[in-house]
Parts: C-alpha cells; structure tokens; sequence
C-alpha cells in the first residue's frame, strides 16, 4: 500500500507542476526540479530513492530511443558537422577542463577521480534547453543542434566516465588509453546499434497488429542496448543508432494505425518520465548533503562556483571557434555552409544545462575501489555535480527566454515554411490522384465512391491554400479546420446521445467514435502547427 501512495503522489505531483508551468511562467524542467527541492525538506512527504541502475539501464534507454524515433534525420545530416564536434568534441573537452580543474582544486582528489567529475558534467541536457527554447521563438538550427547534441552527448560522456571509473577503481589513468577505449566502444555502439536496427525493421514490416508493433516498439531499446553492453560496448550509441534508423523508416515499415500508437505511446513515456527524474533530482539533495559534514562551507561555496563557471565557459570557448574555424579553414565548407550569424552560436553556447543524465550516473558511482578503499571524495563529487544541474537549470534556464528577446537572432523565414507544407500537401494530392486514375483504368468503382475519393484528394489542396496567407487573416484552410472541429463536436454528441438511448451496439459506436477521433486529432496537430508559425512571426516583429 505505501508503495502504490508513493507512485500515485509522484505522478500526481509532476501532473500537476506540469500543468501549473504555463501559468507559472517557469520551464518545466526548472518548476519541476525547484518543486523537487522543496518537497525534500517537507516533513512526511515520501523518501523515493531510485536506483541509479533503473535510471541509467531504463530510463536512459526509453528517453533516448523516444528521442531518436522522433528525431528528423535530414536535420540531423543537414548539421552533421556542428552536432558532430558538440556531441563528441565539447563532451570531451569538457571532461578534460573540468577533471584537471578538479584535481587542482582539491586536496587529496586523483587526476583519474578528476576526470569523473568532467565526464558526469559534461553532457547537456537538452530536454529543458529545447523546452525552453522553442517558447522563446530559438531558431529552428538551433532547436536541431541541441537535439542531435542531446541525442549522442550522453553515450559520449558515459562513454568517457566508464574510462575514468575503471582508471579510478584500478589505480591507473592513461590517456592513449582512454581514448582507444572510448573510440572502441563507440564503433561498437554503432555497429550493434546498425545490426538490431536492420534486424528489427524486417520484423517489423511482417507484424501487421498495432499492439504487437507497441510491445516490439517498447523491447527495441533494450534489445539494442543489451548486446551491446555484453560486448563491452556503448549500449546508448547502440540504441540511440536504432531509433534514428526504425524512426526514419517508420512510414515504410509501419501502417497508419501503429504509427499512431506508437507516437501517443512514447509521448506518454517521455512526458511522464522527465517529469519523475527532474522531480527525483530535486528530492535528492539532503542526502547529497548529508554526507559532506568533513567539508568547510566555504571551501565547498569557492570549489562550486569555479566548477559551474567552468562547465559554463568551456561551453563558449569551444562553441565560437567550433562555428567559425572550420569555415575559415576550409572554402569548400564555406561556401557550402557559410559561417553563421553570432547570436546563433551565442544561443547554443548558455543552452548548455544539465540534468537526468548527469545526476544518475553521479548516483551509480562505486562506493569503493578494487582494493576495499572508499572511492576517492564520492560525495564531493556528488554535490558538485548536483551544484551544476541546480544552477544551470536555474541559472541559464530561467535566462534562456531573455537572451532570445535580447540579442534578436536571425528568425526562421515562414514563408519557407508555409512554401514547403504547401509543396508537401500539393504532392500529397497529386500522388494521390494519380493513384486513383491508375485504378479507374483496371476497376469500375460506383460514380458516387470516386467522387467522394477525389474530393478527400482535393481537401489536401485546400489546406494548402494556408500556406501563402498572413497570420492576421483567417486562411481557407484554418477556416476550414476550425468548421469541421465544429461538426465533429455535434457528430460525437449525436453518437453518444444514440448509445445512451440504447439504439447502438458496443462494435458500431467504439468504431465510430474512433474514426471522428483520428479526424480530430489531425485536426488538432495541424492547428497546433499553426500556432507555432504564428508564435515564430509575433517572435519575429518583437524583435523589429
């Protein structure tokens, strides 16, 4: 009984923070985790201790691979290059800077304990950075830099703190040899990651019942993550490789149907999961506390605030000349992608906050080493990386709007924009067409069935009458939406007036019901598409 209370308060908790960020005017990652903190030091409210494994074995995993599915991956070619030197580059670069910092700073601390501390800060996590982001108006580049960054940083830096453990609890730290090791197991991500995912599109494409295609959309991270572990490799560079690919191929391996199961499902997966970690790592923080009673306030004030200017500053220092050298160098690369304005790597530069991943593998440190002794300052090293989530969650995310507004980016151009969804519902259509006249020529439907199929056909060419038309005016095709919401409203009434009088059965109503359900949501996901675009231009005039 008091573990099912203790669920049902957390769930209840992040649905009701989540509900309440809007009206508060915080992120919902920064709300969650003040949220988090708070309720730490209120008196009965329960004590949840995670396992960091069930965070890092499954959490991790199920984030990742709902990430990856969902990841467009022809921005993710289009921004090869800067994810690329972020994802891998600044990880290590980070772990570096802040390991040697580390090991100057504090008395007593292992150039190789050092290193732990760098690799558990060194991932960004760009669930809130996007959050916050995209209700700012942040260029949509940008928006795919961080994405594609979140998606690899993490296999990276965990990458790097295995090296840096194992050089702990074994004694040794070499650093030819952490780099051969990290390059191995990330070739070794990839190449299992590749073969799972080739493996599971054949399967997929043969299951042709939604709900088993969920169940196998469910087991695929871990059957990519599993083997890859096994073998001594990076079992998220393995899970992340086959989400990008079984998401990319989904219009082709899936049915209508299970693609939007699968969506719904790991939306819910997602949305419920960041919110229990972030809410977790604020209820962390006395016993991370409590185990730092050896240290002086102000050693422990002055170590905190050079470890969080670290981590913030390495971020600018290898940003800026990552966007500008490569194009300096190279004139081939310059005029294929020129060097981009500065407030666009400013932006990437102060979106670079930390969580999940940080505070789970933090938490998943050995207690000690391979002889017996205590694994070198653990809770130091637990505090300062909790320090660096709080105050990059806090700090930077509560700023990130700010900055947008102030220093005006280039803006997304709407106009491309509505230019490509017109294109997209245009060729929609005419395929569409074409098809039917293909089958008029072999078939000999009634008149009144092609009539009706010509005129769905049509509908996609109506909706993109909206892609030329002003925010202000009311386009055709939002007029059209916003009527037939309306009509579908009393079609659901008049359905369900009919059931509660008992002249339908259970088959024909849920079947119904079902179709005016699909219709709506269509319609709800293009009025949201909507909503952005209009968002982006007032964005846009704020800034003029």
């Amino acid at each position: 009984m008091d573990v099912v209370f203790e669920v049902t308060a957390l769930i209840l908790v992040v649905a009701v923070v989540r509900a309440a960020a809007r009206r508060v005017g915080l992120p919902e990652p920064v709300l969650l985790l003040i949220v988090g903190v708070g309720l730490a030091y209120l008196p009965g409210f329960p004590d949840y201790r995670l396992p960091p494994e069930l965070v890092l074995q499954v959490g991790l995993p199920l984030l990742l691979y709902a990430a990856a599915f969902t990841t467009w991956v022809p921005a993710l070619r289009a921004n090869a290059r800067p994810i690329a030197l972020m994802a891998v580059g600044y990880t290590l670069f980070t772990t570096v800077v802040v390991g040697y910092l580390a090991h100057l700073l504090v008395p007593g601390l292992p150039l190789a304990a050092g290193m732990v501390l760098g690799a558990l800060v060194a991932p960004p996590d760009a669930v809130a950075a996007v959050a916050v982001g995209r209700e700012a108006g942040m260029p949509r580049r940008v928006v795919a830099i961080l994405e594609g960054e979140s998606l690899f940083n993490d296999a990276a830096a965990l990458t790097a703190l295995k090296v840096a453990v194992a050089a702990v609890v074994g004694g040794s730290f070499g650093l030819g040899d952490a780099v051969g090791r990290f390059l191995l197991t990330s070739a070794g991500g990839l190449a299992v990651g590749w073969g799972v995912a080739r493996l599971l599109a054949k399967v997929r494409a043969r299951v042709e019942n939604p709900m088993s295609d969920a169940m196998l959309s469910l087991l695929a991270p871990f059957l990519a993550y599993l083997p890859a572990e096994a073998i001594g490799a990076s079992g998220l560079v393995s899970v992340v490789v086959t989400g990008l690919y079984l998401g990319h191929q989904a219009p082709r391996l899936m049915d209508a149907q299970a693609r939007l199961v699968a969506h719904s499902f790991w939306q819910v997966i997602e949305y419920a999961l960041v919110g229990v970690v972030f809410v977790v790592i604020g209820l962390r923080l006395p016993d991370i506390v409590a185990g730092l009673d050896r240290y002086s306030a102000g050693f422990l004030a002055s170590v905190s605030v050079t470890v969080v200017a670290a981590v913030v500053i390495s971020r600018f220092v290898w940003v800026f000349p990552a966007a500008y050298l490569p194009p300096l160098l190279s004139r081939r690369l310059r005029e294929r992608d020129p060097a981009p304005p500065w407030q666009l790597p400013a932006l990437v530069s102060w979106a670079g906050m930390r969580g999940v991943v940080s505070l789970a593998a933090a938490l998943a440190l050995p207690t000690t080493t391979a002889g017996g002794a205590p694994f070198p300052q653990r809770e130091l090293l637990l505090f300062l990386t909790f320090v660096v989530i709080v105050a990059t969650l806090l700090g930077q995310g509560l700023t990130l709007p700010a900055l947008v507004r102030r220093i005006r980016p280039p803006v997304d151009d709407d106009a491309v924009h509505a230019e490509q969804e017109t294109l997209a519902q245009r060729a929609a259509a005419a395929a569409g067409l074409e098809r039917l006249d293909e089958i008029l020529e072999r078939e000999n439907p009634p008149p009144e069935v092609v009539q009706r199929l010509r005129q769905q056909a049509e509908r996609r060419l109506t909706l993109a009458l909206a892609g030329g038309a002003e925010v202000e005016r009311e386009p055709p095709a939002l007029i059209y939406r916003r009527l037939r919401r309306q009509m579908l409203e009393a079609a659901r009434a008049r359905l369900v007036e009919l059931r509660d009088k008992g002249e339908l059965d259970q088959d024909a109503f849920v079947h119904v019901l079902r179709e005016i359900d699909l219709e709506e949501s269509s319609l709800v996901h293009d009025d949201r598409g909507r909503r952005e675009v209009a968002r982006g231009t007032r964005t846009t005039r704020s800034h003029r």
